[in-house]
């Protein structure tokens, strides 16, 4: 498993880090606009659809984020869609912790797909709409998610159920524990500690996610990584 994940992250960093260094956000925009229908396939195929079907959906996906680039949507603000889907992905966390996978199966495969497709284009609005405000700042997020998914795996690996017995969440992963996601949290933290005094003294330019949030304050900053 973790030889997959090396090689896949190798192979989508090859494309992915030139795309984002290129002077024109084109190359950028394309690219993530592949990947999100790649995994618009990938999400109707989970969602029990034909092949046909999921390969529709894919082309639905991307040909939609190309033509929203192209009628220049990304250059607006988009406060509806941040607030739609922030607000569902709260609501739909909220359930699931309370009733696990057996709730989300409940839900017709329609519905679930309609909420994944909007997912996966929000997703690859909040990445263009990141790069424009510029590479130090895009990247951030990235470490952010990367920095927490990592911290939990290794942390998971080592010490995942030697001292909190209880699952984080069993009856969605069986395999996460407490200790995974206390080392997930604890990259974090290191990383918002860290990026914006490395980001000072290099100049890297635009500010970086940490300091946006920090200009909020200590307490806001510390809950909105952790969130």
């Amino acid at each position: 498993m973790l030889k997959q994940r090396i090689l896949t992250a190798i192979a989508l960093l090859s494309l992915l880090v030139p795309a984002v260094w290129a002077q024109e956000p084109q190359a950028f925009i394309v690219l993530t606009a592949l990947l999100i229908g790649v995994a618009g396939w990938e999400w109707a195929r989970l969602c029990g659809g034909s092949v046909w079907v999921n390969l529709a959906s894919g082309l639905a996906v991307g040909l939609a984020c190309i033509l929203f680039w192209l009628n220049e949507g990304l250059d607006r603000p988009l406060p509806l869609l941040w607030l739609f889907v922030g607000a569902a992905w709260v609501l739909a966390t909220a359930a699931l912790l309370s009733g696990g996978a057996p709730l989300w199966l409940r839900v017709r495969p329609s519905i679930r797909w309609f909420l994944g497709v909007v997912a996966l284009f929000a997703a690859w609005a909040a990445l263009v709409q990141a790069r424009a405000m510029g590479i130090n700042y895009l990247f951030s997020i990235f470490f952010l998610v990367w920095g927490a998914d990592v911290g939990a795996y290794f942390c998971g690996r080592q010490w995942g159920g030697r001292w909190i017995s209880r699952k984080l969440a069993p009856q969605i992963s069986p395999g996460k524990t407490w200790e995974g996601a206390l080392g997930g949290f604890a990259v974090v933290l290191l990383l918002t500690w860290a990026w914006p005094q490395l980001e000072l003294e290099h100049q890297w330019g635009s500010p970086s996610l940490y300091t946006r949030l920090g200009q909020g304050g200590a307490v806001f900053l510390g809950i909105s990584v952790a969130f």
